[in-house]
C-alpha cells in the first residue's frame, strides 16, 4: 500500500514541484496552501506523514504542529518542518514543539525522500513496539490471572441435587466453581452410584480435549447449592494460544488433581470398611472446607457412594464410630469429634 504524505507549502511553485516529486516516488499526495486548510486536511485526509511549510499565513507552520498535536487522530503523525529558514533557535523552536525533522529550502530531492522514509519507518516500528508491549501487559501472568478472567462470564446456579451434566453428553465445556461442592459419579450395571470425584470452591471440572470430539464419561451434580461458570472449549483454546504459560499451568493443575484422585481411589481399594468409612468423612471434611472439628452436612448415600461401600456398612461403621465418640451423627450431620483417632483408624 503506497504510503499518503499531507504537503502543507504556501509558495505554489515549491508545494507543486514537490508534490511532482514525491508523486514518482509512488506516495499518495495531498497539498494545502496554508495552514487553516492543512489541519483541516491532516484530519480528513489521515496522512502518513506531514511536511509543513514555517512561514505561512493565516496560521504558520508551528501553529499547525501545535493544533494537530492536540487532535487524537492526528496527534501521533510524523511531522517534518520544511522553511527557508537555518536559524538554530527556529529549529530548536519546532523541534521543542514536537517536530521529528527539519529540512531547509532548497533541499536535494534525495534528502526529502530520505527524511519522509526514515520517519514514516520509525513510527511503524514504535508502533509495532507499543502493540507488542500492549499484547505482553494483556496476557495472563498465571493460572489465577485465567481465573479471574473467567469469573466475568455469567454464574450458573445448580440447586441441590441437580444435575450438571450427565455420562454421554459431548463434553464442550469445562466448569469453575465460584461457590458450592459437585460431585462426579457413574452408575454401575446393579444401579449402584460410585463417586469419582469432589469438587469445591475454585476447583475447576468436567473433561477437556482439543483434537477429537469426547463425551462425559460420569455424572456431575450439585451436593449444594452452588454457582459455576461454564467456559466453552473454544474459549479455552484461545486463552491457551494467547498466554501459553498458563495452559501448562492448568495442566499441572489437573496432573495434581489426577494424582489426588488416584491415592484416594487406590487407598480405598485396599482399606478396610472402618479406614473407608473414615477416609470418606475427613475427604468430605476438607473438601467442603470445614475446621476439623466443625459439622459436616451429607447424605449417607454420597457417603457410601465415595467409599465405594454398602450402605448398610456405612451405618454400621458411622454407628461404631458414634459409640467410640469419634464422630457425633444427627440426621444428615455428621460432627468430628475426635480429628486425630479419626485419621489414625485403619
Amino acid at each position: 500500500m503506497h504510503k499518503k504524505v499531507l504537503l502543507i507549502e504556501d509558495d505554489t511553485t515549491v508545494r507543486e514541484n514537490t508534490a511532482e516529486i514525491l508523486e514518482l516516488s509512488d506516495y499518495v499526495m495531498e497539498t494545502a496552501a496554508d495552514g487553516e486548510i492543512g489541519v483541516q486536511s491532516a484530519i480528513r485526509f489521515q496522512p502518513d506523514i506531514i511536511v509543513c511549510d514555517i512561514m505561512m499565513p493565516k496560521l504558520d507552520g508551528y501553529g499547525v504542529l501545535e493544533a494537530l498535536s492536540q487532535h487524537p487522530k492526528t496527534q501521533r503523525i510524523p511531522f517534518v518542518f520544511l522553511s527557508a529558514k537555518t536559524d538554530r533557535d527556529d529549529v530548536r523552536k519546532g523541534m521543542n514543539l514536537g517536530a521529528d525533522d527539519y529540512l531547509t529550502k532548497p533541499f536535494e530531492e534525495e534528502d526529502l525522500i530520505s527524511a519522509i522514509e526514515s520517519r514514516i519507518a520509525k513510527t511503524k516500528i514504535l508502533q509495532q513496539r507499543e502493540n507488542t508491549q500492549r499484547s505482553d501487559q494483556n496476557q495472563l501472568q498465571s493460572f489465577e490471572a485465567l481465573k479471574e478472567v473467567i469469573k466475568e462470564f455469567d454464574v450458573h446456579v445448580y440447586e441441590q441435587n441437580e444435575e450438571i451434566y450427565e455420562a454421554g453428553q459431548t463434553a464442550n465445556r469445562v466448569f469453575l466453581i465460584e461457590r458450592g461442592v459437585v460431585k462426579t459419579h457413574q452408575i454401575d450395571q446393579n444401579g449402584k452410584e460410585l463417586t469419582t470425584a469432589l469438587f469445591r470452591d475454585d476447583d475447576f471440572f468436567g473433561q477437556l480435549s482439543f483434537t477429537k470430539t469426547s463425551n462425559f464419561v460420569d455424572n456431575a451434580t450439585a451436593m449444594e447449592r452452588t454457582k459455576l461458570y461454564e467456559i466453552s472449549i473454544e474459549d479455552f483454546r484461545a486463552f491457551f494460544n494467547k498466554n501459553p504459560q498458563v495452559m501448562f499451568e492448568f495442566i499441572d493443575s489437573l496432573g495434581d488433581s489426577l494424582n489426588e484422585t488416584k491415592s484416594q481411589l487406590v487407598e480405598m481399594a485396599y482399606s478396610s470398611v472402618r479406614k473407608k468409612t473414615a477416609q470418606t468423612i475427613l475427604i468430605f471434611a476438607e473438601r467442603l472446607k470445614k475446621n476439623k472439628l466443625s459439622q459436616i452436612r451429607i447424605s449417607r448415600a454420597d457417603l457410601a457412594a465415595v467409599a465405594g461401600i454398602a450402605s448398610e456398612s456405612l451405618i454400621r461403621t458411622l454407628s461404631s464410630f458414634k459409640k467410640q465418640g469419634i464422630i457425633d451423627v444427627e440426621g444428615r450431620n455428621i460432627k468430628i469429634l475426635d480429628f486425630e483417632a479419626l485419621k489414625n483408624i485403619s
